[in-house]
């Protein structure tokens, strides 16, 4: 079999430059991987093959598109619909993965892209806060000329100019998201145009068949990993902390990580005062419009002691009982206008009516501290389950500390970096980090920064 050469030097070099973790294979191994790459040895069961959600591989023969001695490319992995897989618009679901022959180790990222729930946001009008990629996902997503996928974070470029973590010599899995709820809906919604001029819309909210397609998928064609982390921001984010319970369970790697990134899950008891707690209109609303009571939150209640699929928040406190031994983390910051967008703007009548922007944004603000507040207090209490909250960037409304690199994610009356929150999670011992930023005077006071300015522009 002939390799490449720079394939060999990239093997090489990682090989022996990176510091050795639990799950890398020899150098002599890696070698031998080049010309045979090591098979899956952890493959979906018949009895999970069954119930609920079952593990739904593609059928035998399929053409998925993979390559195993691939290395270090963005392959494009198809998945039959026999598996469960597809995107909101109906068309086939895709997703991606970039394999390295030195190491068993995996990163699940699981893409953002806000969220969906009638005609306007589900159909991908302009101007509407809707969700990403209402028409599908093509063969070539991951292609440097669509940056917002290939290069939207160090934890997938694996030569980022300034930031590192030690993901970035793991096999990479890249989960893109079609279906406009957050990876966690089970239902086909009719949506109807309200302006009558155009037929309804059918829309799978599919999230949470797709993500059990995926690990069908990686368990019979990848070796189980001794390390996995699973991650991803905004939707991504909550997208991993919801499926981390069953995602955990199923790829069973010796040790596990999650940072979910700006995408909480608050507290919103069903029947709950919106005053007391603001995200209970929002929540009313997806757990409707996705299905979420008919089938994927009794079955995460069923798999995850303690989770109360009356009250969405409670997945963090059942999670860290559930995996006392992993490392899990949560950050985003205080002045987030994205995320809290989504979740305050369309629900409360003073927000829809403020007098101007300033004052809406000052209306989602507080109810943002308000459910923020809580979830910091909340993970205060739980030694596996860090919180990291800095308050401001300029960049993205501040909405995802990962994107684009790990700076400015500081803490800066603690002398804290995002980096040092990211490998407390990852490489730490102890409880993990807990972390708050008080003020944003000194975030803003900082100069600006081109590299932000131009993603702002194009954006």
């Amino acid at each position: 079999m002939f390799l490449p050469l720079a394939v060999i030097a990239c093997t090489v070099g990682a090989t022996s430059q990176a510091h050795a973790e639990a799950g890398d294979y020899s150098a002599l191994q890696t070698i031998m991987n080049l010309i045979s790459p090591p098979p899956a040895d952890n493959p979906v069961t018949a009895a999970q093959m069954q119930g609920p959600y079952p593990l739904l591989p593609n059928p035998a023969g399929y053409n998925d598109g993979f390559s195993p001695g691939a290395y270090y490319q963005w392959q494009t992995i198809k998945l039959a619909p026999s598996t469960g897989a597809v995107c909101g618009n109906g068309s086939q679901y895709k997703f991606f993965v970039n394999r390295v022959p030195n190491t068993r180790n995996t990163i699940i990222y699981m893409e953002g892209g806000g969220a969906c729930w009638d005609y306007a946001s589900c159909s991908g009008q302009t101007g509407i806060r809707g969700a990403r990629n209402p028409n599908g996902i093509p063969d070539d997503y991951m292609s440097l000329l669509n940056p917002a996928s290939s290069l939207v974070s160090p934890f997938v470029v694996r030569a980022h100019p300034w930031s590192s973590v030690k993901t970035q010599n793991w096999n990479m899995v890249y989960v893109p998201y079609c279906t406009g709820d957050v990876y966690s809906g089970d239902r086909v919604a009719v949506y109807n145009d309200p302006t009558g001029q155009n037929n309804p819309l059918v829309f799978h909210h599919n999230g949470a068949r797709n993500t059990r397609a995926v690990l069908a998928w990686l368990k019979n064609k990848l070796p189980r990993p001794t390390q996995m982390l699973s991650t991803g921001c905004s939707a991504g984010g909550i997208g991993s902390l919801n499926s981390y319970a069953t995602v955990r369970r199923d790829m069973a790697p010796t040790y596990g990580y999650l940072i979910n990134d700006s995408g909480p899950s608050f507290s919103a008891p069903v029947g709950g005062n919106p005053a007391q707690y603001p995200s209970v209109p929002l929540h009313t609303q997806i757990r409707s419009a996705w299905g979420l009571d008919q089938g994927p939150m009794p079955y995460l209640a069923s798999v995850l002691p303690g989770f109360d699929s009356n009250n969405f928040g409670s997945i963090y406190a059942a999670l860290s009982s559930k995996v006392p031994n992993d490392r899990l983390g949560h950050t985003h910051f205080w002045q987030d206008l994205n995320y809290s967008s989504y979740s305050y703007e369309r629900f409360f009548p003073e927000i829809v009516n403020a007098p101007n922007q300033a004052a809406k944004e000052a209306l989602i603000h507080a109810k943002w501290a308000t459910d923020t507040e809580r979830l910091r207090q909340t993970l205060n209490t739980l030694s596996n389950f860090g919180g990291y909250f800095p308050q401001f960037r300029a960049l993205n409304e501040s909405h995802c500390t990962t994107i684009v690199d790990f700076n400015h994610g500081d803490i800066q009356e603690r002398s804290l970096e995002l980096s040092h929150f990211i490998a407390s999670v990852l490489n730490g011992s102890g409880a993990v980090l807990d972390a708050s930023e008080a003020s944003d005077a000194a975030d803003r006071a900082k100069p600006a920064n081109p590299i932000y300015e131009l993603i702002e522009s194009l954006l």
